[in-house]
């Protein structure tokens, strides 16, 4: 079984940045963050899998990077020129498969999400 705790969440103006960290118990193959907006569906923002290969949603491509750091067993996601739509709860995700993916029905360990607000 595995454990994720979020944390890096905050509150921001439009254009800001924030770094979003998931410590994890063990690192799987293929590692991803989601967001859940209010009455919206939870979506795949990006994945990386175990050779450092990344995959984004589109409307992050540019503004978000997703990494890795295997001797901490850390997962980040680097999130810049924030806008109102990014506002959700952020969740880290793990997956137990070589194969990655950005499909929320795809991961087995979820954490408990924390809050990016921009306004």
């Amino acid at each position: 079984h595995v454990q994720l705790v979020e944390s890096g969440g905050g509150s921001v103006q439009a254009g800001g940045s924030l770094r979003l960290s998931c410590v994890a118990s063990a690192f799987t193959y293929c590692m991803g963050w989601f967001r859940q907006a209010p009455g919206k569906e939870r979506e795949g923002v990006a994945a990386i899998d175990s050779d450092g290969s990344t995959s984004y949603a589109d409307s992050v491509k540019g503004r978000f990077t997703i990494s890795r750091d295997n001797a901490r067993n850390t997962l980040y996601l680097q999130v810049n020129s924030l806008n109102p739509e990014d506002t959700a709860i952020y969740y880290c995700a793990a997956r137990d498969n070589p194969y990655c993916s950005q499909l929320a029905r795809d991961f087995g360990y979820w954490g408990q999400g924390t809050q990016v607000t921009v306004s």
